[in-house]
C-alpha cells in the first residue's frame, strides 16, 4: 500500500502496524482483564460487590469523556507526545490501583486508567494521517483485528492470574504491558500529523465543523448503532445464558465469545477488501450482516425452537458485521475533515462508547426470567436496522451530490 503522507520532517518514521495493534489492544485489555477477580477484590477491600462493579461503569464513562478531549489535544500537540503522556499517566494510575488502601482510592485510580484511551483514539487517527480513506479502512481493520482477540482471552488470562497469584497480578501485567507500550511507542511512533498551530480553545471550536456534517453523523451513527447491538448483547447475554438457558459460568464463558470470533473474521475481510470495494459498500454489507444474524435468532426464538446454540451461534454474524462496518465507518468519519482526524476519532469513539453503555444498561433493565431473550433480540434488531438506515442515508446523499 502506498502512503499518502511522508513522515514529518525531523521525526522518526511513522509507526508500524504492530505498534498500533499493541496500543489499541492495551486499551481493550484494561477494560476487561480483571472482571473474574471482582469477587476476590470485593472481599479484599471488605466492601459491597455493587461498589466494585463501578470499576467497569466508571471506567467506561471516563473513557468516553476523555475521547472527546484527546482528539483536539492531539490535533494541536501531535499524536506522539499525547500518546506518550497518556501511557505514562496510565502507568501511574495502574500503580495506584495495585497499592490502593481501600475501594474508594482504588476506584479513583481505576478512573485514571481510562487515560489509555489515547492509544485507541490516536492509533486510528495515525492510520488516517498516513493513508487515504479506503486504505485507512483496510489498515484500521487490521489494527482492530488484533483487538478482537482481547475480549476472548483477557478474562481467561485474568482468571488464571487471580487463581494462582491473586487479583493484583492482573494489574501487574497491565503495568508490564504498559511499560512495553511506552518503550515501543518512544522508539517506533514517529509523528504522523503536523501540529495545527491553534490554541486548545480554537481547536475545540472546530467541533461544529464535524457536528454539522451529515456525512460525519451518518458514518458515526452507522458504527455507533452497529456496535450498539453488540453492547446490548454484552448487557443482556449473561442473563440470558444463566437465567434462560441455565448455563454454568464456565460454559457461558465459552459461548459468550462467539461475536468476537466473527469480529476477528470481519476485520480480516475489511483488511483484505476495503480498498477493492470501498468504504460505503463495506459498511452497508456489515450492517446488513449484523441485522441478518439477529433476525435469524429472533425468528428461531419466536418459533419456540431457540436454544443456547442458536442464540449464541447467530451472534457470530453480529461480530462479523461489526468487523466489517466499524473500521470502514470509522475511516469514513475520519475522512470527512482529514485535518481534524484526531478530533473526529475521539468524537466518533465517544459516540460509540456512550451509546453502547446506554444500550447495555437498557438491555439489562428489559430482561427478566419471564420475558426470556426476546426483549434483548428486539432491542438489538431495532438498533441494527437503524445502523442500516444510517449508512443508506450517507450513500443516498453522496449519489445525489455526485460525490
Amino acid at each position: 500500500m502506498q502512503r499518502v503522507q511522508a513522515p514529518i520532517p525531523g521525526r522518526r518514521s511513522p509507526p508500524t502496524i504492530a505498534t498500533l495493534i499493541l496500543l489499541s489492544g492495551l486499551s481493550a485489555l484494561t477494560m476487561n482483564i480483571f472482571l473474574p477477580s471482582l469477587p476476590n477484590m470485593t472481599e479484599y477491600f471488605r466492601t459491597d460487590y455493587r461498589l466494585m462493579q463501578l470499576s467497569v461503569a466508571l471506567y467506561l464513562a471516563v473513557n468516553a469523556g476523555l475521547q472527546v478531549v484527546i482528539g483536539p489535544i492531539a490535533d494541536k500537540a501531535g499524536r506522539r507526545p499525547v500518546i506518550l503522556w497518556g501511557i505514562g499517566l496510565f502507568l501511574l494510575a495502574t500503580l495506584g490501583c495495585i497499592f490502593a488502601p481501600n475501594a474508594q482510592v482504588f476506584l479513583a485510580f481505576r478512573m485514571g486508567q481510562a487515560v489509555i484511551a489515547a492509544g485507541m483514539v490516536l492509533s486510528r487517527a495515525a492510520v488516517r494521517d498516513m493513508y487515504d480513506q479506503d486504505q485507512a479502512a483496510s489498515m484500521i481493520g487490521y489494527v482492530t483485528m488484533g483487538m478482537a482477540v482481547v475480549p476472548m482471552l483477557g478474562p481467561a488470562i485474568g482468571g488464571l492470574l487471580d487463581e494462582f497469584l491473586g487479583w493484583k497480578a492482573n494489574f501487574w501485567l497491565l503495568l508490564l504491558l504498559g511499560g512495553a507500550a511506552f518503550a515501543l511507542t518512544f522508539a517506533d511512533f514517529g509523528e504522523t500529523a503536523l501540529k495545527s498551530g491553534k490554541t486548545l480553545v480554537a481547536q475545540f471550536r472546530e467541533y461544529p465543523e464535524l457536528l454539522t456534517s451529515p456525512r460525519f453523523w451518518g458514518y458515526s451513527m452507522a458504527s455507533g448503532l452497529s456496535s450498539g447491538a453488540f453492547f446490548a448483547y454484552l448487557g443482556g447475554a449473561p442473563f440470558v445464558g444463566t437465567e434462560v438457558f441455565g448455563m454454568s459460568p464456565g460454559t457461558l464463558g465459552i459461548y459468550f465469545g462467539s461475536p468476537a470470533l466473527g469480529y476477528f473474521l470481519g476485520n480480516f475481510v475489511s483488511g483484505r477488501y476495503s480498498v477493492r470495494f470501498g468504504v460505503n459498500r463495506m459498511v452497508l454489507w456489515g450492517c446488513w450482516l449484523n441485522a441478518f444474524g439477529i433476525t435469524l435468532s429472533l425468528l428461531v426464538m419466536l418459533a419456540g425452537m431457540g436454544t443456547a446454540v442458536s442464540f449464541f451461534g447467530f451472534m457470530t454474524f453480529v461480530g462479523l458485521g461489526n468487523g466489517m462496518a466499524i473500521p470502514n465507518a470509522t475511516a469514513g468519519a475520519l475522512s470527512v475533515r482529514p485535518h481534524l482526524a484526531g478530533t473526529a476519532s475521539g468524537l466518533n469513539g465517544a459516540i460509540m462508547l456512550g451509546g453502547g453503555a446506554g444500550l447495555s444498561a437498557l438491555a439489562g433493565a428489559l430482561l427478566s426470567p419471564e420475558t426470556g431473550a426476546l426483549p434483548l433480540l428486539w432491542l438489538m434488531l431495532i438498533t441494527a436496522a437503524a445502523a442500516v438506515a444510517s449508512i443508506l442515508l450517507v450513500i443516498r446523499r453522496e449519489r445525489r451530490l455526485g460525490l
